[in-house]
């Protein structure tokens, strides 16, 4: 019967097409939860039967091991649940058994073992658990055995230990597929690399990732001259140095080595046109140089050698990989210019971030490149002008070019109406020219751009002023340039007042997470209206000059999990309303002139005394400073609200003093990043990323660009920058520029929320942002 993806229930009063035109009365009824499936006794004659791809539920019934003439049984692909029927051991002349891909549990029955006619047996992909039967290495004539299956630390698995890996496979000499993955071998030493060569001289395909192998490899198992398929990545703790000579299989397809990150090795210099279409090495502490002859692997398409120690330039004769659709050199110590990968007309994905590469990069190199939907360039010391090129493929979905050393104006968009963009990450650059050109180029025009970075550069004239309804625009940064607010006009729109700043937010902000008027000259109280946004998880207006009190507005923020007013001068009480904001993770309310005592509630608890340090007129826990009196405390407020109000008089005395009408004096203070807090948090996610399919790079030895406090310091950096180029490539990291939102409670490593917490997170595709930074708006 063939398998469609198709329900039985549509057959069910059809015997004759079930049987294939035959029918007979004296008949076996077997009910697959609801559907009674008609299979005459004739049928033990029959020597195969295959219900794969179907909608069958419920047990496996045991009259089947009545039939005893099957040769081949397949019940792949279908929701079939309960366990293995042991009955199913009578089918004495089975040749192939298949119940992959259902959702089986229990143990593998040990009378499956007295099928000894088994060449094909495949338990895949179900939920069993315990002892693989002892007596399956009696199964002499397995040609193909896969017993793989999703495993997760600590949770139950499939395991081998009597017998163990060697006495299970001793007598199997006839496999050619030997899948295990996620089966708990736990193999120590290279016992299991002798193992397979001296018993198993036929086989093509390894596959046993997530085994918990540890050891070295033994160059043993180069012998096997079959193998097309090596595939050990994941919870495998590998060491040692991975033997070369098995690069130089002749039949070797895929080599799959990923997250052994104590697995050392180089690579040969490659025969020509050898076998290799995949090379995975990621996570892995591989080094020295990529040869030429890599260049010669025609078959070549996939390469992911991301966060290993290669060095020196990438080969240029990697432009004749024309079969090559996905390359991942990120986060290695690669020097030199980027070769063209024209030749590629393959090619969907592109990742050379965080290395040393430098030089301008010629249109040329993209052009004809119609599939490519992801690049990522960001973190190198590439200068000159972006490829024009590069904008003009219509394919592009994410476009990343951040901290490099790219000038000139953005290029034009020639397809933008049919452009697939969907984030446009160009911060920390030396770009330049008019903002308002942005607009009519990228925000009105792009329907599908949800994410513009253009933070750090130097762009000058006015925010754009039209943003249309059609706008999908999730995400937008434009700090750290040279802009102004001027005449900002919206319909439907909410006016937030900061102090004479008069700034139109449009009310499609309701739907946007993130929030981040961090480091500009923002005066005055925080307005009420901010607690509209109820959306809203991430809220950021630290380093600016707000005074007033905390709106309890902000109590209405019910999604909130991140809210930092740090390094204001905001005075009075903390509302009691911000005690219930249940998902707070993140608060900072530190260096204000705050007074009275820290409300108390469960989420409040849970902060460290860093959250409201420099409020001198605070008390309660977390503080050490008991709250002796109200009085007291409504003292200080009173004579911190006759600070304020001085204040506030001579702000607008100096402005009219200097001819100016309004004065906004910038306070912007440096801020380091806790190395130590951060390095937990990257030992953590290394652990709970891969458990979720995800991978995820820590970079050990970020830095911060320092704020610059004065012109002179301005001048100061900038000749020390000049110096510095003069002298060494200068490839050091800023704090900044990339957004990486896994979800939101894992984004906010950091106090100073939203900006990049130093991490790649990497999917198949990668994840959309759903955030937005308004950094940009500060005062003329």
């Amino acid at each position: 019967m063939e398998g469609g993806n198709r329900n039985l229930e549509h057959i069910r009063y059809d015997p004759l097409k079930l049987t294939n035109g035959l029918y007979y009365q004296d008949s076996v009824t077997v009910t697959f939860k609801g559907l009674e499936l008609e299979l005459v006794k004739i049928l033990t004659v029959f020597t195969s039967a295959d219900f794969s791809s179907n909608n069958f539920e419920g047990p496996i019934p045991d009259v089947i091991g009545q039939l005893a003439g099957l040769h081949v049984f397949n019940l792949s692909h279908n929701a079939l649940t309960g366990q293995i029927p042991s009955s199913l051991g009578n089918l004495s002349q089975l040749e192939s058994l298949d119940l992959s891909y259902n959702q089986l549990s229990g143990q593998i029955p040990q009378q499956l073992a007295s099928m000894t006619f088994l060449s094909v047996l495949n338990l895949s992909y179900n939920r069993l658990v315990g002892q693989i039967p002892n007596d399956f290495s009696k199964l002499t004539k397995l040609v193909s055995l896969d017993l793989s299956a999703l495993s997760f630390p600590g949770g139950p698995a499939l395991k081998l230990e009597k017998p163990n890996f060697a006495t299970l496979i001793q007598n199997l000499t006839h496999l050619t597929e030997l899948l295990l993955d996620g089966v708990n071998i736990s193999a120590h030493g290279n016992d299991w690399c002798k193992a397979l060569s001296s018993s198993l001289p036929k086989l093509k395909v390894l596959s046993m990732s997530n085994c918990y192998l540890s050891g070295p490899f033994d160059a043993s198992l180069a012998k096997l001259q079959s193998l097309s398929i090596i595939r050990l990545s994941g919870s495998c703790q590998l060491n040692g140095k991975f033997p070369q000579a098995i690069f130089q299989v002749p039949t070797l397809e895929i080599l799959d080595l990923q997250y052994n990150k104590f697995l050392q090795g180089s690579f040969p210099e490659f025969h020509q046109n050898l076998s290799l279409r995949t090379l995975l090495l990621s996570s892995t502490n591989f080094s020295g140089t990529l040869p030429q002859s890599i260049g010669g692997l025609q078959k070549l398409s996939r390469i992911e050698l991301a966060g290993n120690n290669f060095t020196a330039p990438i080969p240029n004769s990697m432009a004749n990989l024309t079969q090559l659709f996905y390359l991942d050199l990120s986060s290695n110590n690669f020097t030199g210019t980027l070769p063209s990968f024209r030749k590629s007309k393959n090619l969907t994905y592109v990742d050379v971030s965080h290395n040393q590469l430098t030089g301008e990069i010629p249109s040329s190199h993209w052009e004809g490149l119609r599939s490519l939907t992801y690049v990522d360039l960001g973190y190198n010391v590439f200068s000159g002008s972006i490829p024009s090129s590069l904008f003009a493929i219509p394919s592009l979905q994410r476009i990343q070019l951040s901290n490099n050393r790219f000038g000139g104006q953005i290029p034009e968009f020639p397809n933008v109406s049919s452009s697939l963009l969907d984030t446009l990450d160009l911060s920390s650059n030396s770009l330049e020219g008019p903002i308002p050109r942005i607009p009519s180029c990228l925000i009105e025009r792009i329907k599908t751009l949800r994410v513009l970075n253009l933070r750090r550069n130097n762009f000058d004239g006015i925010i754009p002023d039209k943003f249309p309804r059609s706008c999908e625009l999730k995400t937008l940064d434009l700090s750290g340039n040279n802009l102004l607010t001027n005449g900002l006009y919206y319909q439907d729109s909410i006016t937030v007042t900061f102090k004479g700043l008069e700034l139109e937010l449009v009310k499609i902000l309701t739907v946007f997470t993130s929030a981040d008027f961090s480091s500009n000259n923002f005066e005055g109280p925080i307005p009420d209206v901010i607690g509209q946004f109820n959306a809203l998880y991430v809220l950021n207006l630290s380093y600016n000059v707000l005074t007033g009190q905390i709106p309890s507005s902000l109590g209405n923020l019910s999604e909130l999990e991140s809210l930092d007013l740090s390094s204001n001068q905001l005075s009075g009480q903390i509302p009691q309303q911000l005690a219930s904001l249940t998902f707070l993770s993140v608060l900072n309310l530190s260096y204000n002139r705050l007074v009275g005592q820290i409300p108390t509630g469960a989420q409040f608890q849970t902060f460290s005394s860093d959250s409201f340090e420099g409020n001198q007129g605070l008390c309660g826990p977390p503080l050490s400073v008991a709250c002796s009196d109200t009085n007291g405390s409504n003292s200080i407020w009173r004579s911190s609200q006759r600070k304020e109000f001085d204040w506030q008089f001579i702000v607008p005395g100096l402005g009219f003093g200097l001819g100016s009408g309004i004065v906004v004096a910038p306070l912007l203070f440096s801020k380091k990043i806790n190395k130590w807090y951060d390095d937990r948090i990257d030992k953590i996610l290394l652990v709970l990323l891969p458990m979720l399919g995800f991978r995820y790079y820590a970079r050990g030895d970020w830095r911060i660009e320092p704020e610059e406090t004065s012109e002179e310091e301005d001048n100061t950096d900038a000749a020390a920058a000049d110096d510095d180029d003069e002298v060494e490539v200068d490839n050091e990291d800023y704090f900044g520029g990339r957004y990486c939102v896994f979800c939101t409670k894992l984004d906010i490593t950091i106090k100073k929320v939203i900006h990049d917490p130093k991490c790649v997170c990497y999917q198949s595709p990668p994840i959309s942002s759903s955030s937005s930074s308004f950094s940009s708006f500060s005062p003329s």
